[in-house]
């Protein structure tokens, strides 16, 4: 289906999946957050630099949408595990369950796709179903054919410093006396605000001096609620994503709307 696609950037694809994988799954533990996009994006990069000028942009394409859902696949998976363990469900049944709704996937997924092409004007910024994120994905594929010249300045030596400090980070912690350890702070759980947004930075702070004051007052009682008061408080902020979908189908506007500029 697509020619600029070889067979051996899909080997590589499925090569890199696994290793990035568990670097998902990992962080994904620490932040109860997927990174799989970001992941997706690191490949979107390789292969578009990799595919060349002529097939860099599709070829980037196709291998981001390869990793990133192979990536999230084992964040998901682990969440289940979790949730097994939790509620006490057999591993061999989530396994199997895992492996007919991939199944499953593999069918509705590209049949919902193809029904939404071919019966909708996708893309179209003008139209109702305008894909905003297609072209942010193909200006970052355009982006890796320029290569690094392309890079806003001082970009990447900024971004190999950030990925220095982490390792050291790291490092530091590893080797830290254990009564010193906690002192130090998680890089992979630093980085999630840069990525998501200062409100979502404000809910982890909140929420860490919650369970900070909880645990100086009751440590045996915040042990055994935690999870189930932070649960309750994560379905309370996403409960109100569907009323706010159902004004936005309806074409309500919000009576006031705020914006921030740069000041001159």
């Amino acid at each position: 289906m697509f020619r600029q696609a070889k067979w051996y950037y899909v080997v590589v694809a499925y090569v890199l999946a696994p290793v990035l994988g568990f670097s998902n799954a990992y962080g994904t533990g620490l932040t109860d957050m997927s990174m799989s996009y970001n992941y997706g994006k690191i490949a979107l990069f390789i292969f578009a630099a990799w595919g060349g000028k002529d097939d860099g942009v599709i070829a980037g394409l196709v291998g981001c949408a390869i990793v990133k859902q192979l990536v999230q696949v084992s964040a998901d998976l682990m969440h289940d595990y979790k949730t097994g363990h939790l509620t006490l469900t057999s591993p061999r049944s989530l396994l199997v369950g895992q492996a007919i709704g991939t199944v499953m996937g593999c069918i509705v997924a590209p049949s919902t796709f193809l029904l939404f092409y071919k019966a909708f004007d996708i893309g179209n910024p003008d139209g109702y179903w305008k894909a905003p994120y297609a072209l942010i994905y193909r200006n970052m594929a355009i982006l890796g054919v320029e290569g690094f010249s392309a890079l806003p300045k001082r970009c990447l030596e900024l971004s190999v410093a950030c990925f220095a400090f982490s390792v050291l980070v790291n490092l530091v912690r590893d080797f830290s006396p254990q009564k010193y350890r906690n002192y130090v702070p998680l890089p992979m759980a630093m980085a999630v605000p840069f990525l998501v947004g200062a409100n979502f930075a404000i809910d982890m702070c909140v929420g860490s001096l919650v369970v900070l004051a909880w645990h100086k007052m009751s440590r045996k009682e915040a042990t055994l609620l935690m999870p189930a008061v932070a649960s309750g408080f994560i379905c309370g902020d996403g409960i109100w994503m569907f009323p706010s979908s159902l004004l936005s189908l309806a074409k309500v506007n919000p009576p006031i709307c705020m914006k921030f500029t740069p000041g001159s």
